[in-house]
């Protein structure tokens, strides 16, 4: 470990430069040089695949965390790697074919950022479409880096180094995991910083662009936007602290008197309302601002300040009723993710970070959990229906949790989701009931008056169908998603009392139909399932109850269709939860929002969303 130390903090070594004098009696004996060298490489070889392979296991946790909100097989970067000083480590662990398939597909990239990059802007600029709005951006939970700003011992050596979001979270996790694990959880009881922790959410365009070097998030989008004429001065990112909880979002850092501000002072300054772009988890997070801002107490805006100040909303991949997959990690700390992983890579993940610290960490960023489903059992299903069953499938998606086999007279037995959420309560410690009570709602309000009376409450704001849309009849939403890509939808777990702290885990040896490793794919864009991204688009903002004011609602499907040859910088088809952000439809129809063209988009529903909304048990007054 001394060696690895020196190799990444520059120490010099205070160990003898030569093999010490042998013991006067001690045998010696004479080797030819040829053999003494070969001795000596293969030796070398051996300590860099076992340092390897060791840097390999401590940088997948922190690899499957990104994964969370991204697809795992796109994060991973050579380049990157060789900011970390061990990229020839790896390369000794990982087949020659392998690697130069990976730098042949990086220059292929390259070649084509240098000519597809800027391509959608140019052909709308020749088209007359040029900036007109300004423009926010809210980026999802994998989009906003966070960086240290504590000055105690513990945390200077990370003074301004990012900890989410860059190389250096991998360097931290691997080198010293327990204080990395102090620094990204909360405070349990508060949900706010720990004591002499400080870690703060990047901001600027920087925050947003790029995840790690070479894997980019909302660059696509920012580069086709400066073609139209887009600058710092007429467009913005609004980044913040995803592990916070929404009111302590503003508690903490008040997040949501900033955006205020950015929004009141863009209109002040362009003469021309504003246009709102959401990704993931910043959708709900814009959503609770639309509540928040108008609210009196908080925001104090008034009824009409939406109507005023924001011209249009475009709500891309939003999570408007949650992440299922959310629900794992935080009971088990696993994830589809960790289930489909081989054997070796499971016990060098459980060795380095145990499903126990996955959950315990998880559970400590309660922003995670507002990504817990929505809308109960009438979205979800019940025991024997789901409104996306298909014809003939034998097992419901209603059952949220199912356990195959259990002998224990103390077995949950199968769980719809409304049950699911209180066995994640029941056997959860009261610091973490205590967070998810006081933050967020998760069920359904069946008439006008109950939506009114919830406009008091700030833990339904997070929830579309506890709430309505503002009172802003110009207001236009358009929702962007992505479709055809295996989601998860349900799960199988086993039973597992006496081998941890965590009662349960994903029955990974179970795989039959649409069942992989214990995970039951449905449809989505590979991180949220289509009733989440889909049902209030094309339905509950429909009802009257939600959208009193008749806020135009387009919508518009992308189906996931990749080039298994084509780097995900130049797929144009990419449906995925992330990867959609440079898809060019998407970028197309962004910039025609911004540059006041919307009227030009016509809605494009290629799923069966719309026949699974009918079916879904809320109706309108």
């Amino acid at each position: 470990m001394s060696s690895l130390r020196r190799r990444f903090l520059g120490e010099s070594s205070a160990e003898p430069s030569r093999d010490v004098t042998p013991e006067k009696d001690e045998e010696v004996r004479l080797i030819p040089l040829s053999k003494l060298r070969n001795l000596t490489l293969k030796t070398h070889k051996r300590s860099k695949r076992r340092n390897g392979l060791i840097f390999f296991l401590g940088g997948l946790f922190g690899l499957l965390v990104a994964a969370f909100f991204a697809n795992q097989q796109d994060v991973v970067n050579l380049n990157g790697l060789i900011d970390m000083n061990f990229y020839e480590s790896l390369l000794d662990i990982i087949p020659s074919g392998i690697v130069k398939e990976a730098k042949d597909l990086q220059q292929h990239e390259r070649d084509a950022t240098n000519y597809d990059s800027f391509s959608v802007g140019l052909h709308l600029q020749s088209q007359g479409v040029r900036a007109l709005h300004p423009v926010i951006m809210v980026p999802g939970v994998i989009s906003t880096g966070l960086e240290s700003w504590g000055t105690e011992p513990g945390s200077r050596q990370y003074f301004r180094k990012r900890l989410w979001g860059s190389w250096s979270m991998m360097r931290a996790l691997i080198m010293d995991k327990a204080s990395w694990k102090r620094h990204v959880m909360l405070d349990k009881v508060t949900g706010l910083d720990p004591p002499h922790i400080k870690l703060r959410a990047a901001q600027g365009f920087d925050a947003a662009d790029f995840f790690i070097t070479g894997y980019w998030i909302w660059n696509k989008i920012l580069e086709n936007l400066a073609t139209i004429g887009y600058d710092p001065l007429n467009s913005f990112t609004a980044a913040y602290d995803w592990r916070l909880s929404y009111i302590n979002l503003e508690k903490r850092d008040k997040y949501f008197t900033r955006l205020k501000s950015y929004i009141e002072l863009a209109l002040a300054t362009s003469d021309t309302k504003v246009v709102l772009v959401s990704h993931s988890m910043g959708s709900q997070v814009l959503y609770f601002f639309f509540q928040w801002v108008e609210a009196p107490g908080h925001g104090n805006g008034g009824p009409d300040w939406v109507e005023k100040h924001v011209d249009s909303w475009i709500n891309i991949s939003g999570c408007m009723l949650g992440a299922l997959k959310g629900y794992p990690a935080v009971l088990s700390g696993e994830m589809k993710d960790t289930a489909q992983l081989n054997a070796f890579a499971v016990y060098g993940l459980e060795k380095f970070l145990a499903r126990e610290e996955r959950a315990e960490i998880f559970r400590a960023m309660p922003g995670i959990s507002s990504m817990l489903p929505i809308g109960g059992n009438a979205i979800w299903g019940n025991k024997t229906w789901a409104p996306d069953d298909l014809p003939g499938q034998v097992v419901s998606f209603g059952t949220f949790i199912n356990f195959k086999e259990s002998n224990s007279t103390q077995s949950p037995g199968n769980l719809t989701v409304e049950e699911s959420l209180k066995y994640l309560l029941t056997n959860s410690d009261s610091w973490y009931q205590d967070q998810i009570h006081n933050s967020y709602s998760h069920g359904v309000a069946h008439t006008t008056a109950e939506i009114e009376d919830n406009r008091k409450d700030p833990r339904k704001w997070i929830n579309p169908l506890e709430t309505r849309l503002p009172l802003a009849p110009h207001l236009k939403i358009y929702c962007f998603y992505g479709i055809g890509k295996p989601t998860e939808r349900s799960y199988f777990y086993r039973e597992e009392p006496q081998a941890s702290a965590l009662n349960v885990t994903i029955d990974t040896g179970f795989s039959k139909g649409e069942v992989d490793h214990g995970v039951v794919l449905a449809e989505g864009d590979g991180t949220v399932s289509l009733l989440s991204t889909g049902y209030m688009c094309a339905k509950g903002w429909r009802m009257k109850r939600y959208n009193p004011a008749g806020v135009q609602i387009k919508t518009y499907e992308m189906p996931h269709e990749p080039d298994r040859f084509s780097p995900r910088v130049v797929n144009k088809v990419l449906g995925d939860h992330v990867d959609i952000l440079g898809r060019s439809s998407l970028n197309d129809l962004v910039l025609r929002v911004a540059g006041g063209k919307g009227d030009q988009i016509e809605e494009n529903f290629v799923s069966n969303i719309r026949e699974y909304a009918e079916k879904v048990k809320i109706y309108d007054d």
